[in-house]
């Protein structure tokens, strides 16, 4: 799958309270989550953010607690993948079980800028900066979760497969 989008930098750490903030956990609905994504720790991200972007991020992201409303939140709010140095374990899981796109690349966060235009070919591993020119490699997924992603998620993927 490709996606194409703007990129949205974040720090080292970005833990699962700050995606979501613990306040508005009384909802399972995306659109109502995604109202609320990363507001404590960039207020005008829904201001800047509009759809297909690209967050990028640092070490760690997703650490905290195993809440799914966080990678229901990211991808409610319009970010179509995430690039990161490294992601906590359980975040890793839940983005790919609803189906949101995230790979690793310690060199193409380094070599992005918030505001980069940027284009993630994830068959093939292959992240883009449109914007300097510059390509950086991640592990491609492998098949069957790239199948998860375009399914939307892990539970409309396992529903088609029972239903063949």
């Amino acid at each position: 799958m490709i996606f194409q989008g703007k990129a949205h930098k974040y720090g080292r750490d970005v833990d699962t309270d700050v995606i979501i903030p613990a306040r508005y956990l009384s909802t399972s609905d995306p659109n109502e989550l995604a109202k609320h994504c990363l507001e404590d720790l960039d207020a005008d991200f829904l201001d800047k953010v509009q759809k297909g972007d690209i967050i990028v991020a640092e070490e760690n992201f997703g650490c905290g607690s195993s809440r799914e409303h966080a990678p229901i939140a990211i991808k409610a709010a319009g970010i179509s993948c995430v690039i990161a140095k490294s992601f906590a374990r359980i975040f890793y899981r839940n983005a790919i079980n609803i189906g949101l796109p995230i790979l690793e690349s310690s060199e193409a966060v380094d070599g992005i800028k918030a505001g980069d235009e940027i284009k993630v070919d994830t068959e093939k591993g292959e992240i883009s900066n449109l914007s300097t020119g510059k390509m950086f490699k991640a592990v491609p997924f492998p098949q069957f979760i790239e199948k998860i992603i375009e399914k939307e998620g892990l539970i409309n993927y396992v529903k088609e497969k029972v239903g063949k």
